[in-house]
């Protein structure tokens, strides 16, 4: 049996987003889950969140890891990894609820736009977007750690980077998305939920 990966990040901040989950998918049906990572977000939120199904995606490669988690933690409304390229086409028609974690700065920016324009085509109005992660304000850091991090991802692949909020809301904007909250979540992080309120502009 493979061993399912073990992310320390997602073990922290579990807890915290999944509460304020449960208030902003009340009504909600189906959520598509963008880059599911180690897969503990995606087993631990369908278990506190039954009343909706969640859909986990990645990258084929990480299949492994989201299917040990669900092998070791099995829910009814947890449904099998699909593979999710944000520059290629999108395996869904439509759903009520999109959520990512920690994607938007691993991303170029390019692929950044890209993601915004699937959520444009595949959220249904009035659904919702929940976007956690850190993030820049009028290009300032909210805290050393976010800078010193912001450094750590350049080193790494200069595309990379906390993105600023105003470029990130500007993009949701030209998809039909509005900013419906911004709330802070401990680490330095941000959780924004965008509520899809008109079709896609162009």
């Amino acid at each position: 049996m493979i061993a399912a990966p073990f992310s320390q990040a997602c073990e922290n901040n579990k807890i915290p987003i999944v509460e304020q989950l449960k208030k902003i998918f009340t009504t909600t049906s189906k959520v598509l889950e963008v880059g599911s990572g180690s897969g503990q977000h995606a087993v631990f939120f369908a278990a506190q969140l039954p009343h909706l199904i969640w859909q986990p995606t990645d990258l084929t490669v990480n299949h492994y890891g989201i299917n040990a988690w669900r092998n070791e933690l099995p829910s009814p409304n947890l449904k099998p990894p699909l593979e999710l390229d944000v520059s290629a086409a999108w395996p869904v028609v439509q759903v009520d609820g999109i959520f990512t974690a920690n994607t938007l700065h691993i991303m170029s920016w390019e692929l950044v736009k890209l993601f915004f324009q699937g959520v444009g085509k595949h959220l249904a109005l009035q659904g919702r977007l929940v976007v956690y992660g850190p993030f820049k304000y009028q290009g300032q850091f909210t805290s050393e750690s976010n800078a010193q991090f912001d450094l750590w991802l350049k080193a790494h692949d200069s595309a990379r980077g906390v993105r600023n909020i105003e470029d990130v809301v500007q993009l949701a904007q030209s998809v039909g998305l509005a900013l419906t909250s911004d709330t802070v979540m401990p680490a330095n992080n941000q959780l924004l939920v965008f509520e899809k309120q008109q079709h896609e502009v162009r």
